[in-house]
């Protein structure tokens, strides 16, 4: 059976040396090959592993069997992540072992461990999404508003833009379009114009904004 071996630090200054020699040692006493050693030097919060896709991809590719980490943390960021790895080298055929845990998923004692593992992953994911909810209640019982507040642009700010298409406004005030269009509408022009269609002042409420709204859409 080809083993491949994934090792991980967070930081430079530490050695993955000792990972890899237990992970030879084992793959050795149980007769297998070792086909390529994966080692990354960096924190496991990261989403981008240079050497954890290198090993993903050989996976897919049936270039290794089984993957042998020499502990669970060393390979997932959380539990979600690693049962989604798991699954991943399950899905291509290729068993997963973790030293330290004694987890196993080339003997079926392994894959129940493994089958606990993804029961608390979903009951873990479960409670975060109930605390969640929960949140938002609270929050909506008092009258507050869910989401980001909404931008303010002061009439001052609105003013030398007035008359221009809403994509103009919005480049030279640096606002989206979305925002300079709640804006404008929001704070009508105390003239009583407004920007018309393709950006030509057109009295607001008047028949000619109507009638050219209405050749627009034809």
């Amino acid at each position: 059976m080809r083993a491949g071996i994934y090792a991980r630090m967070s930081t430079a200054d530490q050695h993955t040396e000792q990972q890899v020699q237990e992970l030879r040692r084992y793959v050795e006493a149980r007769g297998w090959t070792v086909a390529r050693e994966y080692v990354d030097q960096v924190s496991g919060a990261k989403e981008h592993r240079p050497a954890l896709g290198a090993m993903l991809t050989d996976a897919k590719r049936r270039r290794i069997d089984v993957v042998c980490v020499w502990r669970l943390d060393r390979l997932g960021r959380n539990l979600k992540h690693l049962i989604t790895l798991i699954d991943d080298l399950h899905a291509v055929g290729v068993a997963f072992l973790s030293l330290n845990e004694g987890i196993d998923c080339t003997t079926p004692a392994g894959k129940l461990q493994l089958h606990v593992l993804g029961e608390l992953a979903e009951f873990e994911r479960g409670r975060i999404r109930e605390r969640v909810v929960a949140g938002l209640a609270r929050v909506r019982s008092k009258g507050q508003r869910l989401g980001r507040p909404e931008k303010v642009v002061p009439e001052a700010v609105l003013a030398p833009v007035r008359g221009l298409p809403v994509r103009e406004a919005a480049r030279r005030l640096g606002l989206s379009r979305a925002t300079a269009h709640r804006s404008q509408r929001a704070q009508p022009d105390p003239s009583g114009w407004v920007s018309g269609v393709r950006g030509l002042p057109r009295f607001a409420g008047s028949t000619r904004v109507r009638a050219g709204r209405r050749a627009i859409r034809r």
